[in-house]
């Protein structure tokens, strides 16, 4: 291009087109025609005319819509904008136009889409496509087909897919409803529709009869979820919702066969994986169940050993199952894979063919687990089966292989390196049943003479501890019932003689539940004894054991960091047996490493403290405090008890230190931390 044509606007040079007519100041255009004179043919893209002159054909292209008001222009056969005169009459020949906006009645709708009615005149023609819901008053108008806004009243969620109406009787695409809570005045909190027409059904091509309203049920009736199979509803669509498991159902097996037993068993291990500790879950069980005596020892063993097993079981579930199991599935396999392997003492509890048998049978009576017995049966099968190579791809996990935490594994090992490993093994063996003999009714020679009259095996493991070969049930212990004799670990024994208690003092027994060391201090000197726990319930067990060995005790029921309980009255001794995460009484409730976490040591830790510095103001002159806790972390026994003497100015008496539960015939006792300390006067 030459230098002066014509660029982008620009004048100057010759004409780009040949015989292209020539506008202002004689330079060309290059595309339009001439601004002050006739028009002229258009032969490329120009933009709108802006004169007055009526009659110019519109050759090719597109232009914007006409701004005059002449009358006699000819249709346009293009795309336009609505238009914003007020004659009538004008028809829409073709394209696509905004809504109308003017007043008048009964302007047809060719072809396209238009916007919602804004007028209230009556006896237009219902519309087909789509639009916005109605705001105006007026009945008689048919409801809209298509797809609606979401109601905008403050009762139910939109939910996409709508619910049946109640105030209609027309039915919606589901066969039962979501309940919705209760609107006043026995009506469902239904929204109302906008134009507040009553009785209107939903539009579905034509003219629906109304319906009476329905009368709405019961806000505690159960309703059912909403049909799935329902045309138009893909399964995937609607996300399932896990209930909680069934924990008190009562299936139709026999209360004294293994399936029962197992049954009860899971409903325990489910309570436990949601926080409960163990004790308490099955004093649930018991009662929902109403299990015999037997039965509940059943139960019991069962759930004490799916316990001590739950990291290998879940870690073989892991495997052998196709993806993680429904809680209940899970704890009536974490149930029965423990029963498909030797005890301690080299026994089988039963066969694994009765294992297999017994769960499949208990799965199938619950609703629970129903549907999972074929996979249930699978898992144990293969177990049967490939039970070598299984155990052998879950020995390198170590959660599997000592059953505990990770956390918790790792913490024995920072605190204990040479004697973790026994610490561990210990920790899921069945603790021995050791008894304390009352001193003030028998001797401990007398009493192994009875024992052994009544056939029980039996040593003597400490000053007042005999210890039994085989755990049996207390109401088979001779002596029992009478007070002769009390239920309670080697290591717990050694309270009461560190205190070293004489006739007339008043002690304390601060967090005293279940009372053993109570009343052994009891059996050792006439004392007055006060008996002080938080929680109501454990502090009754304080007093039955009291009343079966014949003493009394003054019981309060208070916390132990606060003195509004307190009259004042400084005690000689006091024993503080102060919370803790119990690590080292696993052996006696293996479900205490299932439900304590790492950070509960620290929090722990700051309210022994607390404990600890509120009971010492209430210790007379040259009085004693045995501080004692059954954890084996430092942070809450040796730690806490140096922090307390520098705190307080307490003087450190001999006192055992921390008891390693290993296992070995010297050390077959919990984990329990001793210190003692003295008041100067």
């Amino acid at each position: 291009m030459g230098k002066g044509a014509y660029q982008g606007g620009k004048p100057g040079g010759k004409p780009a087109v040949p015989g292209a007519p020539r506008g202002d100041g004689g330079q060309p255009f290059r595309t339009g025609g001439s601004r002050d004179g006739q028009a002229a043919p258009f032969h490329g893209e120009r933009g709108p005319r802006s004169d007055d002159a009526a009659g110019k054909p519109y050759v090719r292209g597109e232009r914007a819509p006409r701004h005059d008001d002449g009358a006699g222009k000819p249709p346009f056969r293009g795309e336009r904008g609505p238009r914003n005169d007020d004659s009538a009459g004008k028809p829409f020949v073709r394209g696509e136009r905004g809504p109308r906006i003017d007043d008048g009645a009964g302007k047809p709708f060719s072809r396209g889409e238009r916007g919602p009615r804004s007028d209230d005149s009556v006896g237009k023609p219902p519309f087909r496509g789509e639009r916005g819901p109605r705001h105006d008053d007026a009945s008689g108008k048919p409801p809209f087909r298509s797809e609606r806004a979401p109601r905008s009243s403050d009762d139910a969620p939109f939910r996409t897919e709508r619910f049946n109406r109640s105030d209609d009787g027309a039915k919606g695409h589901f066969r039962e409803r979501f309940p919705r809570p209760d609107g006043g005045d026995g009506k469902p909190a239904s929204s109302p529709r906008r134009d507040d027409v009553a009785g209107q059904a939903p539009y579905r091509g034509a003219a629906v009869k109304a319906q009476p309203p329905r009368t709405p049920s019961p806000a505690a009736a159960p309703v059912a979820r909403a049909d799935r199979n329902e045309d138009g509803l893909r399964p995937s669509y609607h996300r399932d919702f896990k209930t909680a498991p069934q924990t008190s159902f009562k299936a139709d097996v026999k209360p004294d066969s293994l399936a029962f037993a197992l049954l009860g068993a899971a409903a325990a291990v489910v309570r436990v994986r949601e926080g409960m500790a163990l004790p308490q879950a099955l004093a649930i069980v018991f009662n929902d169940t109403q299990a015999t005596p037997q039965a509940r020892g059943a139960i019991q063993d069962i759930a004490y050993r799916a316990m001590r097993k739950l990291g290998w079981s879940d870690a073989l579930v892991g495997i052998m199952a196709p993806k993680a199991p429904e809680p209940m599935v899970g704890a009536l396999l974490a149930c029965a894979l423990p029963l498909m392997v030797k005890d301690d003492d080299g026994e089988a509890a039963y066969s694994q063919f009765t294992v297999v048998d017994q769960t499949v049978t208990a799965a199938s009576s619950h609703p629970d687990t129903a549907r999972a017995k074929a996979m249930m049966n699978a898992v144990l099968r293969r177990f049967q089966r490939e039970r070598k190579e299984l155990l052998e791809a879950i020995e390198q996990q170590p959660v599997a292989k000592w059953n505990y935490p990770q956390w918790w594994i790792d913490a024995v090992i920072t605190a204990y390196p040479k004697d973790w490993q026994a610490i561990l093994a210990t920790g899921n063996q069945a603790p021995p049943l050791t008894l304390r003999v009352n001193a003030r009714r028998t001797t401990v020679a007398d009493y192994l003479k009875t024992l052994e009259q009544a056939g029980i095996a039996a040593t003597q493991v400490g000053k007042y501890a005999v210890r039994l070969a085989k755990p049996v049930g207390v109401q088979h212990i001779p002596g029992f019932a009478d007070g002769i004799v009390s239920v309670q670990d080697a290591g717990a024994q050694l309270a009461a003689g560190l205190l070293d208690v004489q006739n007339g003092m008043r002690v304390l027994d601060a967090c005293a539940a279940p009372g053993g060391k109570t009343c052994h201090i009891l059996e050792l000197a006439d004392v007055s004894m006060t008996a002080l726990d938080a929680d109501p319930k454990r502090l009754d067990r304080v007093g039955e054991n009291l009343q079966r060995l014949g003493f009394s005790a003054q019981l309060q029921v208070a916390e132990a960091q606060h003195d509004n309980w307190w009259d004042g009255q400084q005690f000689d001794r006091i024993v503080a047996d102060v919370p803790c995460t119990a690590s080292g009484i696993v052996r006696r409730h293996p479900d205490i490493r299932w439900l304590r976490r790492k950070s509960d040591t620290l929090q722990l830790a700051t309210l022994s403290r607390e404990i600890l510095d509120n009971l010492w103001k209430m210790l007379a002159p040259n009085g004693k405090l045995l501080f004692v806790t059954c954890s084996l972390w430092p942070q809450e026994s040796e730690a806490q008890a140096a922090a307390f003497a520098v705190r307080n100015g307490a003087t450190r008496l001999d006192a055992p230190g921390q008891l390693l539960p290993t296992g070995s015939v010297e050390q077959d006792h919990d984990g329990l931390y001793y210190a003692l300390f003295q008041k100067d006067a």
